[in-house]
C-alpha cells in the first residue's frame, strides 16, 4: 500500500491550508484513514480520523477548526484546516488501516508533510 500525501506549506495565523491523501496498491479493505502530527520535540499524536461509514474523530485543539472528509471510490481523504494557529505547526503524516483477507490489521504511514503556520 503506498500512500500519496500533498498539500501543506507555510501560511500566517488565521489562514487555511488542505492536505490530501491517497491510497493505492493492493488493498482488501481501507477502514481507518486519518492524520498524525508531530510538532519538533514531540511525540506523534492523533489529529484526526475518519472511518468507511464517515464517522469523524478530532483532537479536542482542532475541533471546530479542522475537517476532515473521504472519498472512499477514490480511497482519498482530504484535511481542510481553518483558524490555523502557530502551535498547529508540525509535519503531518497521512494514516491508514488495511484489513487484509485473512483479517489482519497492517497500519501504513505517508511520507509527511510541512505545515507552518507564522504568528
Amino acid at each position: 500500500v503506498q500512500l500519496q500525501a500533498s498539500g501543506g506549506g507555510s501560511v500566517q495565523a488565521g489562514g487555511s491550508l488542505r492536505l490530501s491523501c491517497t491510497a493505492s496498491g493492493s488493498i482488501f479493505m481501507l477502514n481507518l484513514m486519518g492524520w498524525y502530527r508531530q510538532a519538533p520535540g514531540k511525540e506523534r499524536v492523533l489529529v484526526t480520523d475518519i472511518t468507511s461509514g464517515h464517522e469523524t474523530n478530532y483532537e479536542s485543539s482542532v475541533k471546530g477548526r479542522f475537517t476532515i472528509s473521504r472519498d472512499n471510490a477514490k480511497n482519498t481523504i482530504a484535511l481542510q484546516m481553518n483558524n490555523l494557529k502557530p502551535e498547529d505547526t508540525a509535519v503531518y503524516y497521512c494514516w491508514v488501516v488495511v484489513m487484509t483477507s485473512r483479517g489482519r490489521r497492517e497500519d501504513y504511514w505517508g511520507q509527511g508533510t510541512q505545515v507552518t503556520v507564522s504568528s
